[in-house]
């Protein structure tokens, strides 16, 4: 299915859109490509631009437009890497059909799950054949409800998924910088859009709405941070590299995101060199998560646990940047809502319920549901409707219920 992509001026003040427009001239060139994506040339540091600026917008009517929505668009804005370098961030902006309310229509900034490391992995890009649809798909029915109920509904790709540069996976900073800034992009595709937001984020996406929820207030303080909601938050990635490497067979599971973690890394700290921690045995498994997704990365013909790392493979630098990304290195300041369901074999019901009880004794305001049966997709929709009453119960100036702590 051919993409049609129409683009539209975006409403800036005369002196920001004269900028806009030479920055994006030389900085931010972008070409049609393949289907379903664009790919933008190198970028320059752009100083004279603040976080969350809107450089472009198209309209967008393939699979990541969300039905209810009166206008999808796919833009591309400013953000900042984990050092504080400025980056071009791509990602969808849906606006409802119902009327903004006084103040205008509240948003949810929707941090997805792990997708993989690769440009073809953003979803924003996404088609009916496209390498995650089978998990976007899903998880669109649960945002399209988002709109249809009056939410403005942004969705970063994180640094690096179809834009320049390496996506760091689970960096906690650099994607809190994104979830945040989005919004303030939003702000500038359509006027009515409000100040108050959530951030809301499942698995990856999960622990990138805990970082948001502990630094988004500091970093857009112009905007009304009223909550995040974290579904089956990732957790304990610090861990994976050092159990896989012991050969223990029960972790081959984990394989698939071995090399994901290991060039996410790598995409944050550069002395992080992936090819010299994995044995040429499992070499397959890079070259594969560099140009494809989860999917191509299970792909690659088994590899016993115990030949993924070379003997010896130095895992210090690797586990020290692992273990700045843990949940327990952060403190929620909004309310936020856990949702974990009680099947999921990739997040557990035991580490979503460690992490909650440490906020609890750090004095976050947290409330934590969990779903028996639902798996780790699962949990998406069937925390909705708890999702939507925390919202309504945080717009309206309420407390968190009490119980959790």
């Amino acid at each position: 299915m051919k993409v049609v992509q129409k683009k539209r001026v975006v409403r800036l003040s005369s002196g920001t859109l004269a900028l806009c427009a030479a920055v994006s001239a030389a900085a931010f060139t972008s070409t049609a490509s393949a289907e379903g994506s664009l790919s933008f040339g190198s970028v320059q540091a752009a100083p004279q631009l603040s976080p969350g600026t809107l450089i472009t917008a198209h309209n967008l009517i393939e699979s990541a437009a969300l039905p209810s929505a009166a206008k999808n668009e796919r833009i591309t804005y400013l953000s900042q890497s984990a050092s504080g370098k400025n980056i071009l961030v791509s990602g969808v902006v849906a606006i409802p059909k119902t009327p903004a309310p006084a103040g205008g229509w509240p948003v949810v900034s929707w941090a997805h799950g792990t997708t993989g490391v690769a440009d073809a992995c953003a979803p924003s890009a996404d088609t009916p054949k496209g390498p995650v649809h089978d998990y976007l798909s899903g998880v669109d029915q649960t945002l399209d409800k988002w709109v249809a109920n009056g939410y403005v509904v942004v969705q970063t790709d994180f640094e690096g998924l179809g834009t320049p540069g390496g996506h760091p996976y689970m960096n906690g900073t650099s994607a809190a910088n994104t979830v945040t800034d989005i919004v303030r992009a939003a702000r500038q595709v359509d006027p009515s859009v409000g100040k108050d937001w959530f951030a809301m984020g499942h698995s990856q996406g999960g622990q990138a709405a805990v970082f948001t929820a502990a630094l988004g207030q500091d970093r857009a303080p112009e905007l009304n941070l009223k909550g995040a909601v974290s579904v089956a938050p990732g957790n304990g990635t610090a861990k994976i590299p050092e159990l896989v490497s012991s050969g223990n067979a029960a972790m081959s599971g984990a394989v698939p995101f071995v090399p994901v973690i290991l060039l996410g890394a790598q995409a944050a700290d550069p002395s992080i060199i992936a090819e010299e921690l994995l044995s040429d045995e499992a070499q397959p498994l890079l070259e594969a998560a560099r140009t494809g997704c989860l999917a191509a990365v299970r792909a690659v013909p088994p590899i016993p646990v115990n030949q993924i790392f070379r003997a010896g493979a130095d895992l210090t630098a690797l586990t020290a940047n692992l273990n700045k990304q843990e949940l327990a290195t952060v403190t929620p300041k909004v309310p936020t809502l856990f949702a974990q369901g009680t099947a999921d074999v990739l997040v557990s019901v035991g580490s979503t319920t460690g992490a909650v009880k440490d906020f609890c004794s750090k004095g976050s305001e947290v409330e934590f549901m969990t779903y028996e049966g639902a798996d780790h997709r699962g949990a998406i929709g069937a925390s909705y409707d708890d999702a939507l009453d925390f919202t309504t119960r945080m717009l309206a100036g309420q407390a968190v219920n009490s119980g959790t702590c």
